[in-house]
């Protein structure tokens, strides 16, 4: 089996490095990562200028863009066959909620599964990677559940897992996407020239954070796995903005 491995914290960072070690007794991997970190990047391709790949290892190479130019370049061209699997993580903090439309980690995974490969993204609830073993364990067990017994590709799955010892993890539920609150204001500055700069602010508290949804899931021991697809149609609005709009002139 062929597995393919990126991230967004880029590929020296501790959370894609145990992945890879983990994943290696199910088949060949490759990374392909990017060179630095890009949390954050969404799924935000680079057009404006060439890219260059460079092989730090076998089978291991990084790239001066997104996460999903790595895993766009490794489906097009630098990959001799389609992959088995694409994985992206383990990432530092997690992926719920509205995180998912600004997560690399998620986008380098929804890139695979555009390709139509079995797809999964995998972060770790809270920053610092204090029990990655545990979630590099817990990944290799939801793997290898997977090839027990395979969901139809492609698909898309993404996994938040919290951070702590593996024994005190509650197991998997299945869950849908939570809420956050509006973001915290920037946080503005004065650089040494006297320009002003801003910081972006924290991200918000969880908002909808019921039962059912990942929050809930992690913040109660549970790691969280939720489905997710690229169509952003609000299917239940469909009928009435036709409706709104057909009472317009032609």
């Amino acid at each position: 089996m062929n597995i393919l491995i990126s991230n967004d914290d880029g590929y020296l960072a501790p959370g894609i490095q145990e992945l890879a070690r983990h994943m290696k007794r199910f088949g060949h991997v490759t990374v392909v990562a990017p060179e630095q970190n890009h949390s954050g990047a969404s799924n935000s391709l680079t057009l404006t200028r060439p890219l260059s790949i460079r092989q730090v290892q076998d089978d291991v190479y990084f790239i001066n863009g997104t996460p999903s130019d790595c895993v766009h370049i490794a489906l097009t061209g630098l990959l001799k066959e389609k992959p088995d699997l694409v994985l992206s993580g383990i990432n530092c903090g997690q992926n719920m909620g509205d995180d998912v439309l600004y997560s690399g980690t998620v986008a380098a995974a929804m890139e695979g599964y555009l390709f139509g490969c079995p797809s999964f993204a995998f972060s770790q609830v809270k920053s610092g990677w204090s029990y990655l073993d545990s979630a590099a364990q817990t990944v290799e067990r939801i793997i290898e559940n997977y090839l027990d017994n395979p969901l139809p590709a492609p698909f898309l799955l993404n996994v938040n897992i919290p951070n702590t010892t593996i024994d005190r993890l509650n197991g998997v539920v299945v869950t849908r996407l939570g809420r956050r609150h509006s973001a915290q204001s920037v946080i503005e500055q004065i650089n040494p020239r006297g320009e002003k700069i801003y910081w972006l602010g924290a991200a918000g508290d969880a908002k909808d954070d019921a039962q059912g949804t990942d929050f809930w899931a992690t913040s109660h021991g549970y790691i969280s796995m939720t489905p997710l697809q690229v169509d952003m149609t609000n299917y239940a609005t469909l009928d009435s903005v036709k409706n709104w709009w057909n009472k317009f002139p032609a």
